[in-house]
């Protein structure tokens, strides 16, 4: 007859049996998966700490002086409400 080994298989080698089964038949079917996507375009490069640092205080310069602005603005138009209302009163 044969020398064929009639044992009892363990859970362990049922188990890793399995998993390479597994395993052999999906890897055929990534390595012939086919794409058609293109390359992308290269993405700039990711801004540093520093750079943030900066765009974020020149920001805050620009927002500083636009309310100063304002406020001169508004100053001056008190003022010259009260020279109007000053002359009237004469």
């Amino acid at each position: 007859m044969s020398n064929l080994k009639s044992g009892v298989i363990s859970r362990r080698k049922a188990l890793s049996l399995l998993g390479l089964a597994t395993l052999g038949l999906t890897v055929p079917a990534t390595v012939l998966t086919v794409s058609d996507a293109e390359a992308q375009a290269q993405q700039p490069a990711p801004v540093t700490g520093t750079e943030r640092r900066q765009e974020r205080r020149t920001g805050r310069v620009k927002r500083r002086t636009a309310r100063r602005a304002a406020r001169r603005k508004g100053r001056a138009e008190r003022r010259e409400l009260r020279g109007e209302g000053g002359e009237e009163k004469k």
